[in-house]
């Protein structure tokens, strides 16, 4: 295996934990590239300059609203029989066209035991259909239904410590794996996107959701119609064994490998006793090594529900066309039954928690506090408290902590961690500069904090805060793909798109009583989680 590069490594990590996607995901954007800039400085791999944030001006309210009005006007929906939803915005500028597949479905539903699930199931999604990426299906599925049977008899002989058979079994499994994949076509469905002119054909899956996504020229909207209703009415879960050693791979990479990973995903574990955002959206080694094709099959079928299904079209089409294109490819789903909810509550905090790792690493320290779901009407509120302490030079924590105190070199935050459709964590973290101690960050962190709670922002600092959260919201709107997340995103975690353009005017309304009033509640020490992630000594 070719050796990867470490900032990708920490990309991966870092967005395989939080997976904040574009809207409300996006006001944590440049807080998340400044904490991977800060981990690679933390390995001697920049300077202190390339932590720095470029920020640009935002039009005025005047200037917005006829523009967010034409945008509104232009939008349509409707939704299918079976319950899938399509929301389709008007935008010929350029004969291009980007789609979104919003299921909504992430690691937080997972059962128990299979942790890591959905994001197997996203890996799976791209491997084909009974007529996409095979060479011959008949030929083919008694093989995938062989292998399935043969890693059950495998798993048992290991269980029974029988390891000649277990040798004669994976023998077996080999040899049929190998006929497998000789009936496969590999990629065919990104090369049919490919050749066809399509660009970013991707996937993410957080806590919360798991999305698919790529653009298209105007005029290959049935192509894609085609494409995306074959892939989740006929997939097949080919190559499963195969894309399990990717996954195991992958979590090495982003957690066991990783004293960053390994710090995550205990810190998770610690803030949380309850909730499902306790667990990694990767999922734990075990349960990974563990997941059958029937485990996948079984999750498909339960959360791809039609009515769990959100799409957005966003660019040069007609709406009126989307609309009968996707009565014919994806009126073929049957409705089924509501996917079942996450019924786990976590329960106030009543002390703080703590938790020390001492791994070969730079030192970090983490300090996080349990605020609301996304619909609570705090939130953004609590969007504009993670600006004033993080974002970029002219916040509190960086002239703080980082120029005045120098006790970090780079010290930051985001509002909605791991996900931010249940209650979860704002979470604050700092590198510590040489020769400085966590405690020391600690400090100097924590009192940053209760001047919120004691001295009322002055109105430049909040406007300047408020500037650049809508400046920051508007620019995730600019393209076709950014839009067409964005309205997916608000449609599902707050039941209607239409909040994507009133969130402008929440934010306009903070005050700093708001401000003083939420901090006040929420950075209490029994609300509180830390983690330190301390040098490991010889």
């Amino acid at each position: 295996m070719s050796q990867v590069n470490p900032f990708i490594q920490l990309c991966q990590l870092v967005t395989t934990q939080l997976r904040l996607p574009i809207g409300r995901g996006s006001k944590t954007l440049s807080l998340i590239m400044a904490f991977l800039g800060a981990a690679i400085l933390g390995w001697g791999m920049l300077p202190p300059a390339a932590l720095a944030r470029t920020e640009t001006p935002t039009p005025t309210s005047a200037s917005i609203q006829p523009y967010l009005d034409g945008v509104i006007q232009r939008i349509t929906e409707f939704r299918l029989d079976n319950g899938i939803k399509f929301i389709v915005l008007k935008r010929d500028k350029a004969p291009v066209v980007s789609f979104v597949t919003y299921a909504d479905v992430g690691g937080a539903d997972e059962p128990n035991g299979q942790t890591g699930v959905a994001h197997f199931l996203e890996h799976l999604a791209f491997k084909g259909t009974t007529r996409i990426g095979t060479k011959d299906y008949q030929a083919e599925k008694p093989l995938l239904d062989q292998l399935d049977q043969l890693f059950k008899q495998i798993q048992a002989a290991k269980k029974a410590g029988k390891q000649a058979e277990v040798a004669q079994l994976q023998a077996e499994f080999s040899k049929i794996e190998a006929e497998a994949a000789s009936l496969v076509k590999q990629n065919e469905l990104g090369q049919i996107v490919e050749q066809s002119g399509g660009v970013g054909l991707n996937a993410t899956t957080s806590a919360d959701a798991t999305v698919y996504f790529y653009s298209f020229p105007a005029n290959k909207l049935e192509l894609w119609m085609s494409l995306e209703s074959e892939r989740f009415l006929d997939p097949v879960f080919r190559e499963f064994h195969k894309e399990k050693d990717v996954i195991l791979e992958e979590r090495r990479l982003r957690t066991d490998n990783s004293p960053i990973g390994k710090m995550i995903e205990v810190f998770l574990d610690t803030a949380f006793q309850v909730h499902p955002y306790r667990r990694p959206v990767i999922g734990y080694d075990e349960d990974i090594r563990n997941l059958t094709r029937e485990n996948v099959q079984q999750f498909f079928e339960t959360y791809y529900a039609p009515s769990q299904l959100t799409m957005a079209v966003v660019g040069d089409v007609d709406p009126a066309k989307v609309k009968e294109l996707a009565q014919v490819y994806f009126g073929r789903y049957k409705a089924r039954p509501a996917a079942p909810t996450v019924k786990a509550v976590e329960p106030p905090q009543k002390q703080t928690r703590e938790v020390t790792l001492e791994l070969p690493s730079q030192p970090w320290y983490l300090e996080g506090y349990h605020r609301p779901g996304v619909n609570h009407p705090d939130d953004v509120i609590y969007g504009i408290i993670g600006r004033l302490l993080s974002d970029g030079r002219t916040s509190r924590l960086y002239k703080s902590l980082v120029e005045q105190k120098q006790v970090a070199l780079s010290a930051q935050g985001l509002s909605g961690f791991p996900g931010d459709k249940h209650p979860n964590l704002m979470l604050f973290y700092a590198l510590s500069a040489p020769g400085r101690t966590v405690d020391e960050v600690a400090t100097a962190l924590r009192s940053e904090i209760e001047r919120l709670k004691t001295e009322p922002v002055s109105a430049q600092e909040l406007d300047r805060v408020k500037t650049q959260s809508r400046a920051e919201l508007l620019r995730s709107l600019d393209s076709n793909m950014g839009m067409a997340r964005s309205l997916v995103e608000y449609e599902v975690k707050t039941g209607d798109w239409r909040n994507l353009f009133q969130e402008l005017e929440q934010i306009a309304a903070v005050t700093p009583a708001d401000i003083q009033r939420v901090a006040k509640a929420t950075f209490t020490a029994e609300n509180r989680t830390i983690g330190r992630l301390l040098t490991k000594k010889d």
